[in-house]
This record gives C-alpha cells, structure tokens and sequence, in this order.
C-alpha cells in the first residue's frame, strides 16, 4: 500500500498509476444486503430464479453497489495521511460499461489524476477502475473528486 503523507507527496503523485487490489466475490448475499439498504430490490438484482431466463442468465450487482465499492477498494491500494480532514467532494464521471454477474470476482484499480491547489489544501482527482476477472470490459469506471484540507 503507498502511503501519503503530506500534500507535497499527493502533488507528486498526480498521473500517477498506483496499482490494483487483490480479487473479491461478489456473492448473492452482499447484493442482497445492498438491495435491503437501498430499497432497490429489482429482480435482475434478487431474484436468481427469474434471473436465470433474463438478459444475463444470472443477477447481476447494482451498479451503485458497485460503484461504493470503490472506497474501500482504493484503501487497499493507497492511504491519504496527510495533515487535515479528507472530504468526499464528488464523482465527475461514472459508467457502468459492463454488467457484473454475482458470483463473479472484481478489483479496484486507482490512478491519481490532476491536483489542484485551493485556498485550502487541494483537489485530488482519483480515476478508478473495477475490472471483472476473465472480462475486457470493466464493471466500473469513475473519477471521485477528494478535497485535502489542512488544520
């Protein structure tokens, strides 16, 4: 894991590449799980039998599910330690190119984009990418926007 401990460190690391996470299942019990948290209980989602004889031939995870992945995937990758408080400031960019079958295992890709200073720290662009193993086309694509603030 790169640890990062100063905004000097996170400035120097912009369009850098910084690697991949080790591969995760994604089982019917996590899909379930974020189908109760989020009320979205589409049955391509939860429902395996009828799931069966649609598009897929098995359910597939939401792509919001996918997408929250995200956070805990690039804490696997990489650690902002610097001074003052990490804020999430958004998503510039998010695409689902391809559907993620349960059952499947994904990880987490991350690159450092642009860092942009600000009157109070800086803007770190994050490009993530979640890529299904044996598949050429990724489930996830996004760009998260983290604001670095100092005390």
């Amino acid at each position: 894991m790169r640890v990062f401990t100063s905004f000097d460190d996170v400035a120097a690391a912009a369009g850098q590449d910084l690697g991949s996470t080790d591969w995760v299942t994604i089982d019917q019990e996590r899909v379930n799980t974020f189908a109760d948290a989020t009320g979205d209980h589409q049955w391509i989602h939860v429902d395996v039998e009828k799931a069966k004889a649609g598009p897929f031939g098995a359910t597939i995870a939401h792509g919001y599910l996918t997408l929250s992945l995200v956070p805990w995937l690039g804490g696997q990758i990489f650690s902002l330690d610097t001074p003052g408080a990490k804020l999430n400031y958004g998503v510039n960019k998010v695409r689902f190119p391809n559907p993620l079958l349960v059952g499947k295992r994904v990880r987490g890709h991350a690159a450092f984009g642009e860092v942009t200073d600000l009157p109070a720290g800086k803007q770190l662009i994050i490009r993530y990418t979640v890529e299904i193993e044996g598949e050429a086309k990724p489930a996830c694509v996004a760009e998260t926007v983290v604001l670095l603030l100092e005390d």
